[in-house]
């Protein structure tokens, strides 16, 4: 169950830090390179226009890799080394809030890509979906090489069990018992 939650939460951060970063991406992108390079000319960044590429690049396509779940961790790699930039060149000399200019919206966006790169994104996503269907392939032929039979009558696995990256059915009855209209059946989430 703790499992499940720490998906969906994954699953709001991602696509809530996804939207952030396309939309500054996209309002970069619209200013032109030039533009976006002059301002980061301006503010004293190294390598003005490698790194305003970079950053559209990090804001707009690391932005939808992250609302679809596609290479989290790089995508989020990439906007927090954007971030650790925008507040060592642009954000820091003016104090930490950001109606003055300072760092708080870009550090609390850097924090949260150190949070997906350090957790992942969640089942929820390109990603988990690979993984899963990896894990499972992974777990069928480690079955298959110490010949143990892959589930009961008709393959299906025992009473909670499941292979890495599935809801047992212990955790699909655990979801139903919150949602349940019935105050005697409810259960705590946490087992």
């Amino acid at each position: 169950m703790k499992r499940f939650v720490f998906d969906v939460t994954a699953l709001i951060a991602r696509v809530t830090l996804g939207v952030i970063l396309v939309a500054h991406g996209w309002q970069k992108w619209q200013s032109g390179l030039g533009a976006t390079t002059q301002q980061f000319t301006q503010t004293g960044v190294p390598l003005p226009e490698v790194a305003a590429a970079f950053t559209i690049a990090a804001e707009v396509i690391g932005g939808i890799l992250l609302i679809i779940g596609f290479l989290v961790r790089l995508a989020a790699l990439a906007w927090f080394v954007v971030g650790l930039g925008a507040i060592a060149f642009v954000h820091a000399p003016n104090g930490m809030f950001v109606s003055d200019g300072g760092w708080e919206f870009a550090a609390g966006l850097a924090a949260l890509c150190l949070m997906l790169i350090g957790a992942g994104g969640g089942r929820f996503g390109i990603d988990g979906i690979i993984h899963g269907a990896w894990s499972r392939k992974r777990e069928r032929r480690r079955l298959d090489r110490e010949g143990i039979p892959a589930g009961g009558p008709g393959g299906v696995p025992p009473q909670g069990t499941a292979p890495r990256g599935d809801m047992t059915r212990e955790d699909m009855s655990d979801i139903d018992s919150m949602f349940t209209d019935d105050p005697t059946k409810r259960r705590p989430p946490n087992r």
